[in-house]
C-alpha cells in the first residue's frame, strides 16, 4: 500500500523498508534545483510520480524544458554505476551513450505522438565497456491540466537475452544445414572420408576413404572403442565413455598426426565435425569428416617460411624506406621532384612550407611546378628545370618568391631522375634559402671594405702626423728667422719683398701642416665647453662674404642649444672648409643651409651613446657619387681639378671630430646635393669667444731661461726670439742633459722644453722639474698632441710659432 506525504509525494506504509528511490528523491537539493521545492510542483507532475513511484514495471519520466529525469525502483538495477546522482539530472546526459538511438521516437513522443517498439537495438556502456543491448519500451506523452505535453514516459523493458538466444539458434541451425551439405558433397566427392558416431547406441559408421586414410580394412560397423585413436588426438578431453570422448573431442576442427597401420607413416590429419540434435536439444549424432593434409600442410609450412622471409625482407624495406622519408622529411632543405612534363611527382614537408612562406600558397602532386610562380619569374626557373632535364646537374643562386610576401635568396641544386635503364623521367630540385647567409656575405664584405678604408686611414695618419711633426720642426726655425727679419726690416724694398713672400709661403707651409695634423688626429687642441650658436651666428658675415650673392644662406641654431666640447678655432676653421666645399659645388648658385642641433645617440657604429651637437652643412649642389663618397675624407683627394685645392678641408674636419670624441657624416646624391654633419660631444659650461688681442708686453724683469730641444735651429730661432724679450738663454739638446745642467748650479726662471726628444720627453721632464718647484714656469713646445703625451694642465705652444705668439704663451704662463 502507497500513501502519501504533506508535499502530495508517495510514501512506502506499513512495515516495509522504505525503497532507494525514495531516498535519492529525498536526497536531491530541490531548492536550488530548476523545478524548485516540491511543494510548489505542479498537480500532473505530482500524479505522474505516484503512477511511476507505485508501479511494478520498469518506467521513468523525463519532465519539462530541463528535461529532468525520474525513474521508480523496477528502473533502478538498469543505471547500474550511474544511478548515483541519476534522479533529477539532465535525462539526454544520464543516458548520453544511448541517447541517440531513442532521441527520434523521444521527441515524436514531446510532439504528442506515442511510440512503442519492440526488440530495439541500443547500444550503451552500463558497467564501463560497449555493448550491443536490445529493449522493449513505449513512451507517452505526458499533459498538464491545461492539456499541454509537458513530459514523456516510458515503460522499458530489457530483450537482450531473448534476442541474443534467437539469434543463436538461428545460427546453428544454419551452421548444421551448411555442414549435412558440405559433408555429403564431401561424401560424393571421394577424397575425404566420412564418419558418423550415434551417441544413443555407441556405434560408429565411416566412408571406405576414411578407413584407407588409416591404412584399415573396410569395416563399417566397427566399434567406437576400436578407432579411438583414429579419431581422438592426443590432447582430446576425457569423457566418462568413448562416445562422450568422441563428443567433446570431435566438436572442434583440428589437425594431428596419426602412423598408418600399412605403412607406419606418419600422415597429418584434419578432422571436421558437428552435432546434430533432436527436437529438444539434445545431440544424438556426431557428423565428421577426415582429410589428408599432410601435402597441404607441406606447402603450407613452406609458404609459412616463405612468408616469414617476406615479411622480415618487407620489413627491412620498409623501414629502409620510412627511415629514408623520415630523413626526407626530416630535412630543413626543400626538396621536390617533377617530370618531363615540369609537373611535381614528390615533394617534402620543407618544400611546402618554403614555396608557402614566399608565395604564400601551397603546391600540390601534378602542379606545373614553373607555373606556380610569378609571371616575372617562370622564365628563369623553366630554364633551370630544363637544365635539369637535359641531363645537366648543377648549383646555383636566385632569387624566387613573391615580391609582395617574400622574395629569398636560394641556393638551388639541380639533379636528373632516371629509370632503371638510365633514361631521364625527371629531374630533383633541392632548394636552401641563403637569403641570411649572403646578408651576412654582403655584411662581411661591407665590414671588411670599412676595416680596409679604416686600416689605410689609420696608416695614412700616421704617415701623416710623422711628416707634419717633422714639418713643424722644419718650419719653426724658417718661420722664426723671417719674423726676426721682417721685424727688423733689413734688405732693400726687394729684398723686403722676398721676405715677406717667403713668409707668406711659410705661414701656407703651416696652415697646410695644421690640416695634415687635424686629420691625423695629433693637433693640439684647446677644447673647452663652446657655445655653437653664437659662433654660428657671429661667423654669417665671413660666410656671406666667402660664398658670394648667388648663394642663399639659412641658419638655424636655437639659442638655448647645448654647449658642444670643442677647440673655437679649429671648429671656425672646419665651419669655413665646409662651407668653401659648398660653394664649389654650386658654381650656378643654390642654398646653403648651416644647422646646429642637439642630439641623443642611444646605440650608433662610429658614435658612442650619448648627447651631442650636430652641426651640419647641406648644399643643393652637384652632389657625390658613390665612389667619390667613399674617398671624401682621404688627404689630398679633390675633384676640383689641379691647383684648386689642396683635397684636405673634409680630411681635417674628419680628423678634429674624430680627435674631441664626435664623427664626421655624408650623404650626398649625384645631382641632389650634399649634406655633412659634424658630430660633436655636448660639454658643461659656456666659453666665451675671445677675440684676436693686441700682443701683450711682458714685463721688462731679466732672468734665465732654461731652452731644450734636440734640434739645433729649432734651438737657435728659439733662442733669438727668448733673448730679444729679454732672457739670458741656457741650451740643452735633451732633457737629460738639462738635468746636468741643474744639478750643476744652473736657476732657471722660465723652462722652454720640446716634448718630443731622444730619452726623456718634454712632458716627463716638465714634471720632474714641478715636482721640485710647483711655481717654476715650464712651456711645452710640440708639433701635435700624443694621446698619451702633453697632459691638459701643463702650458704648450704648437709648432712653428712666431715671436709674438710665444710672448702670448709666456705672459699667459706668469698670470697663471
Amino acid at each position: 500500500m502507497v500513501r502519501g506525504t504533506q508535499d502530495g509525494m508517495p510514501e512506502r506504509s506499513g512495515t516495509a523498508a522504505r525503497s532507494r528511490v525514495a531516498d535519492l528523491l529525498d536526497a536531491v537539493d530541490w531548492a536550488a534545483h530548476p523545478l524548485g521545492p516540491r511543494e510548489g510542483w505542479p498537480t500532473s507532475l505530482k500524479t505522474t510520480l505516484h503512477l511511476l513511484l507505485a508501479s511494478p514495471e520498469s518506467m521513468y519520466l523525463v519532465w519539462g524544458e530541463t528535461r529532468t529525469f525520474f525513474f521508480n525502483d523496477a528502473y533502478a538495477p538498469i543505471l547500474g554505476p550511474r544511478i548515483d546522482g541519476a534522479m533529477g539530472a539532465r535525462f539526454d546526459v544520464v543516458w548520453a551513450d544511448a541517447y541517440a538511438a531513442v532521441e527520434p521516437m523521444f521527441l515524436d513522443a514531446l510532439r504528442g505522438t506515442p511510440f512503442r517498439v519492440v526488440d530495439h537495438p541500443v547500444p550503451m556502456a552500463r558497467w564501463g565497456e560497449p555493448e550491443e543491448t536490445w529493449w522493449t519500451f513505449s513512451f507517452s506523452p505526458v499533459f498538464d491540466h491545461l492539456g499541454a505535453i509537458t513530459g514523456v514516459l516510458c515503460i522499458t523493458s530489457e530483450t537482450t537475452a531473448t534476442v541474443v538466444e534467437v539469434e543463436s539458434k538461428r545460427r546453428v541451425d544454419l551452421a548444421l544445414q551448411q555442414a549435412e551439405q558440405s559433408l555429403r558433397r564431401a561424401e560424393e566427392a571421394g577424397h575425404i572420408g566420412v564418419f558418423t558416431v550415434d551417441l544413443a547406441e555407441g556405434t560408429f559408421t565411416g566412408s571406405a576413404e576414411f578407413y584407407h586414410l588409416f591404412g584399415l580394412s573396410d569395416d563399417r560397423t566397427t566399434d567406437v572403442t576400436r578407432i579411438e585413436d583414429m579419431i581422438l588426438p592426443e590432447d582430446a578431453a576425457i569423457g566418462s565413455n568413448a562416445a562422450v570422448r568422441a563428443s567433446q573431442a570431435m566438436a572442434l576442427q583440428v589437425e594431428y598426426r596419426i602412423r598408418r597401420a600399412d605403412t607406419q607413416e606418419v600422415r597429418w590429419i584434419e578432422r571436421r565435425a558437428e552435432f546434430e540434435y533432436d527436437a529438444n536439444g539434445t545431440a544424438v549424432r556426431l557428423l565428421g569428416v577426415v582429410q589428408d593434409v599432410t601435402e597441404r600442410r607441406a606447402d603450407r609450412d613452406a609458404l609459412a617460411k616463405l612468408n616469414a622471409t617476406l615479411a622480415a625482407t618487407v620489413v627491412e624495406r620498409t623501414q629502409a624506406l620510412l627511415l629514408h622519408e623520415n630523413i626526407i622529411q626530416s630535412d630543413a632543405t626543400a626538396i621536390c621532384a617533377f617530370d618531363t612534363d615540369y609537373r611535381l611527382i614528390a615533394f617534402n614537408q620543407a618544400h611546402n612550407d618554403a614555396f608557402f612562406r614566399s608565395h604564400g600558397s601551397y603546391t600540390k602532386l601534378g602542379d606545373v611546378f614553373f607555373e606556380l610562380f610569378v609571371p616575372e619569374q617562370r622564365a628563369a626557373m623553366q630554364a633551370l628545370m630544363t637544365r635539369a632535364l637535359h641531363g645537366e646537374t648543377f648549383v646555383t643562386e636566385a632569387q624566387f618568391g613573391n615580391p609582395e610576401i617574400e622574395a629569398p635568396s636560394w641556393e638551388i641544386r639541380y639533379s636528373p631522375l632516371r629509370d632503371a635503364d638510365g633514361r631521364i623521367i625527371g629531374a630533383f630540385h633541392h632548394a636552401r634559402d641563403v637569403t641570411g647567409r649572403l646578408r651576412a656575405k654582403a655584411q662581411l664584405a661591407t665590414a671588411q671594405e670599412a676595416l680596409r678604408q679604416a686600416q689605410k686611414m689609420e696608416a695614412m695618419g700616421q704617415l701623416t702626423g710623422g711628416v707634419a711633426h717633422d714639418f713643424n720642426n722644419l718650419l719653426t726655425p724658417i718661420v722664426g728667422v723671417l719674423d726676426l727679419l721682417q721685424r727688423k726690416g733689413l734688405g732693400g724694398e726687394r729684398e723686403k719683398r722676398l721676405i715677406d713672400g717667403a713668409a707668406l709661403s711659410a705661414e701656407r707651409a703651416r696652415t697646410l701642416v695644421q690640416r695634415l695634423l687635424a686629420f691625423a688626429r695629433r693637433q693640439p687642441l684647446q677644447a673647452v665647453a663652446l657655445d655653437v650658436a653664437a659662433l654660428v651666428r657671429g661667423m654669417i658675415d665671413l660666410v656671406a662674404s666667402t660664398i658670394g650673392p648667388q648663394i642663399r644662406v639659412l641658419v638655424e641654431a636655437p639659442h638655448d642649444l647645448p654647449t658642444a666640447t670643442a677647440d673655437p678655432n679649429q671648429l671656425e676653421m672646419a665651419l669655413l672648409n665646409l662651407v668653401v666645399n659648398a660653394r664649389d659645388a654650386m658654381p650656378d648658385g643654390g642654398t646653403l643651409r648651416i644647422a646646429a642641433m642637439p642630439e641623443t645617440i642611444a646605440q650608433d657604429g662610429d658614435l658612442a651613446p650619448g648627447r651631442y651637437i650636430c652641426l651640419s652643412v647641406t648644399d643643393t649642389g652637384t652632389g657625390m657619387s658613390a665612389e667619390t663618397m667613399a674617398r671624401a675624407v682621404e688627404p689630398f683627394f679633390s675633384t676640383k681639378g689641379v691647383g684648386k685645392g689642396t683635397g684636405l678641408g673634409l680630411s681635417m674636419v674628419h680628423g678634429l671630430a674624430s680627435q674631441l670624441g664626435g664623427a664626421l657624416r655624408l650623404r650626398s646624391t649625384a645631382g641632389e646635393g650634399t649634406c655633412v654633419e659634424l658630430w660633436l660631444p655636448q660639454g658643461q659650461a659656456v666659453a666665451p669667444l675671445v677675440s684676436a688681442a693686441v700682443p701683450p708686453v711682458l714685463e721688462a724683469s731679466r732672468g734665465t731661461a732654461l731652452l731644450v730641444d734636440d734640434e739645433e735651429f729649432v734651438r737657435l730661432s728659439t733662442a733669438a726670439m727668448l733673448g730679444e724679450l729679454g732672457y739670458d738663454v741656457v741650451e740643452a739638446d735633451s732633457a737629460e742633459a738639462a738635468l746636468v745642467l741643474i744639478d750643476a748650479g744652473v736657476a732657471p726662471d722660465l723652462v722652454v722644453t720640446d716634448h718630443l726628444m731622444p730619452g726623456m720627453t718634454g712632458s716627463d721632464f716638465a714634471r720632474r722639474l714641478l715636482r721640485g718647484d710647483p711655481a717654476l714656469p715650464v712651456l711645452v713646445i710640440s708639433g701635435y698632441a700624443e694621446s698619451e703625451g702633453i697632459a691638459p694642465d701643463l702650458p704648450r705652444l704648437t709648432k712653428p710659432f712666431r715671436r709674438d705668439e710665444l710672448l702670448r704663451s709666456l705672459v699667459a704662463l706668469s698670470r697663471g
